[in-house]
């Protein structure tokens, strides 16, 4: 570069820094030597992002003293997820029997609060629909089957009222308060309402609840459920449910209520009403689980069925369950089918439980299956 051009630029590149120069005594450089991202916290319970240092911008102007937004969920927000994984073969009627069945269900559960005694809850599921066998088919395992897909399974929001818990929401069912009092860990899906299952109908849609607990043990819950495109008409299908229990120190007793429109499992059919009762008494080594149900269909004779469970929480390093029951409700003329469970729940550690199985499930062709069952919480 010539001599007249270096005299011309030397000008102009002094300019350009007296401003830096000047604004130095602004910006505290020991502040940005120290500023590290590993001093940001994550918290696993709230997923909110904790750092006690001021965040450096973009543009270099300087530290931001105050940073109102840290970007995470409010502090009374809380997540909880759960997988279960299954495999396993159940010996029925099919071209596929006795093949070797992978299932899985997961679900994420979020809540939160914004007065410290209300609540604002959310379930999300996800699940095979494939093994059939496995995920609520022939052998009825509890099992979300949403073909691989995120459903929403229910979002309630519950607050107090006069000594009550008042629940409305969405994709949950009228006996979302109940107490119940079953005692019994099911390893398929007949058996976890101690066979009471029409006297608290799971069919899902609006939902309004409420449960009342009294001092000396005893409450009260009751809803209403309907379907979301037609609320408490004759153009959809509803269910009442009520339920009274009694809880002591060693042994439950609930009596519950219902009239419906639907099946549990949502299908649409003539109107029923059902009574149930279910209870557990707890002696020292066992638990035993029992229920009895009747149900009376609007067009056809009136249905019963039962359930009796046996629990021994301490088996080796893990818990024992064994039970039987009517495979659903069956009028006096129609012949009685029967399922058959046992399952060991054994935990590996706090996150981690690993669960065998067998049963059978009676039916004009009976199904013999055994399962293992991983259950992850986190």
């Amino acid at each position: 570069m010539k001599l007249f051009q270096r005299l011309l630029v030397a000008p102009a590149a002094l300019g350009l820094l007296s401003p830096l120069a000047a604004n130095a005594s602004d910006v505290d450089f020991q502040a940005i030597s120290n500023y590290s991202i590993e001093e940001n916290e994550v918290d696993s319970n709230t997923f909110k992002l904790k750092s006690d240092k001021s965040l450096l911008l973009s543009g270099g102007e300087g530290l931001v003293d105050d940073h109102s937004h840290d970007g995470g969920f409010s502090e009374t927000t809380t997540a909880s997820f759960g997988v279960d994984m299954a495999i396993g073969a159940v010996d029925g009627p099919g071209t596929s029997a006795e093949a070797v069945k992978f299932a899985y269900s997961a679900g994420i559960g979020l809540e939160t609060s914004f007065t410290g005694e209300d609540s604002l809850s959310m379930t999300i599921d996800i699940g095979n629909a494939v093994a059939a066998d496995l995920v609520g088919g022939t052998a009825g395992l509890n099992y979300n089957g949403t073909a691989d897909k995120l459903v929403l399974d229910g979002l309630t929001y519950s607050f107090p009222l006069g000594g009550a818990t008042i629940m409305v929401g969405d994709n949950t069912d009228a006996s979302a308060t109940f107490t119940g009092a079953c005692a019994y860990t099911a390893f398929t899906d007949f058996m976890g309402n101690c066979g009471t299952g029409y006297s608290a109908p799971g069919a899902k849609g609006v939902t309004a609840a409420m449960s009342y607990a009294f001092d000396n043990g005893v409450s009260f819950a009751a809803g209403v459920s309907s379907t979301e495109t037609a609320v408490l008409t004759k153009e959809g299908d509803d269910a009442y449910a009520a339920e009274l229990a009694y809880t002591a120190d060693n042994y439950g007793l609930a009596v519950a209520y219902a009239m419906s429109e639907t099946t549990p499992s949502g299908g649409t059919q003539a109107e029923y009403t059902a009574w149930g009762l279910n209870g557990y008494y707890a002696f020292d080594a066992f638990t035993v689980s029992a229920g009895v149900e009747s149900k009376d269909p609007e067009t056809t004779a009136t249905e019963e069925g039962y359930f009796l469970g046996l629990s021994f929480p301490e088996v080796g390093p893990g818990s024992f369950d064994i039970g039987m029951g009517t495979s659903d409700t069956y009028a006096d003329s129609a012949t009685e089918y029967y399922t058959y469970e046992a399952s060991y729940t054994y935990p590996v550690n706090d996150g981690l439980t690993i669960t065998p199985g067998v049963f059978i499930k009676e039916g004009t062709t009976d199904n013999t299956g055994f399962v293992v069952k991983s259950s992850f919480s986190f």
